[in-house]
């Protein structure tokens, strides 16, 4: 029986500035590792799936310690790719209030920026997977990495795996000579469940909203003004039978509200609103949701409000975790679905 569930993506060294202080103020850095699609395998790993990281890196004592990482959390990495010259680098500067967060990217020419298609035998690697999941994050990185995901994803529909995107936008990372706009279409064309927010379907496909700007929430989002999102959506890319929506309310950078949306089969359904209010880290926070959707549409099959619950709920908990990983268990997000945020001591 095929129940493997496999990612495809990079992973990078990230370094993050301690106690909310600036790049120019601190002397030292925390080191961890993350990139969304691994993010998404350490969830599934930690609620018991098996699961297979695909990416590429390079061959030196920082990628093996990113390697020991993924398996201290039983990630799959036996069909990691080997070569090029470095592992990407992110830097992370923690926002406070009404200072946002920010970002510096060290990642042009990783190992995976140079991969080509033919490289990884997608034929092998999904032969006993049920689930393939990629993010607009990988096609950005060359036209190599996006060629390299059309040629998984294709694979996948021909083996019957169900394919699964979150369009992650990040406008920054578009720089070889394409756009979104160029090269997605022809991978979500190949996706059974897509992912998004209010910016992503905006940013690459021109879908939104009417009358929703998203710095103008003060923490109110109205979940129904998003059906049309998401009939647009089905209607650009027929094969997506489950459309999803993240809904996040921004007060200030430590407080948001969260909750998201899905739509299947002509029906919206919506999600409790989460009102977060001290944020540890919300880095992360997309990937955490697409690992408890993942989840969820594979342990309550036919039941899409429990599985949209299961996957805000399981995001709603990793903005309490340092760090990109979301390292809570199945008990742990059941227990918040059941309406218990009490934060009392287990003991």
């Amino acid at each position: 029986m095929k129940n493997k569930i496999v990612s495809f993506g990079e992973i990078m060294l990230r370094l993050a500035t301690p106690d909310y202080l600036r790049f120019n103020q601190t002397s030292q850095l925390n080191a961890t590792f993350g990139g969304g699609e691994a993010n998404v395998a350490v969830s599934l790993a930690n609620y018991g799936l098996e699961t297979e990281f695909v990416t590429r890196l390079p061959q030196n004592d920082i990628a093996r310690a990113c390697v020991m990482d993924l398996r201290k959390y039983n990630v799959g990495t036996n069909h990691i790719l080997y070569g090029g010259d470095r592992l990407g680098i992110y830097f992370l500067e923690t926002g406070a209030v009404a200072r946002a967060s920010k970002v510096v990217y060290d990642r042009a020419y990783s190992s995976i920026a140079s991969i080509e298609p033919g490289m990884i035998n997608w034929e092998e690697v999904l032969k006993d997977a049920k689930w393939f999941h990629w993010t607009g994050i990988t096609p950005a990185l060359s036209q190599g990495a996006a060629d390299a995901c059309l040629e998984a994803i294709r694979t996948a529909n021909r083996l019957g795996v169900t394919v699964s995107c979150d369009i992650n936008f990040r406008k920054n990372l578009w720089k070889y000579g394409k756009t979104a706009s160029e090269i997605m279409p022809a991978l979500v064309e190949g996706c059974d469940v897509v992912l998004g927010n209010e910016e992503d379907c905006e940013m690459v496909f021109g879908i939104k909203p009417e009358g929703f700007d998203v710095t103008a929430t003060h923490g109110e989002v109205n979940a129904a003004e998003f059906e049309s999102v998401c009939t647009q959506m089905q209607a650009r890319f027929p094969r997506a039978k489950k459309v999803i929506i993240t809904l996040r309310g921004a007060i200030n950078a430590n407080h948001n509200t969260w909750g998201g949306v899905l739509y299947a089969e002509g029906k919206l359904f919506q999600s409790c609103r989460y009102d977060i209010t001290h944020i540890v880290d919300r880095v992360g926070g997309g990937d955490s949701f697409m690992g408890g959707l993942i989840y969820g549409l594979n342990t309550y099959p036919g039941n899409d409000q429990k599985a949209l619950d299961f996957a805000v709920a399981a995001s709603c908990l990793k903005h309490t975790i340092y760090g990109d990983y979301n390292q809570v268990s199945v008990e742990e997000v059941e227990k918040l679905m059941s309406g218990d945020a009490s934060g009392r001591v287990s003991r």
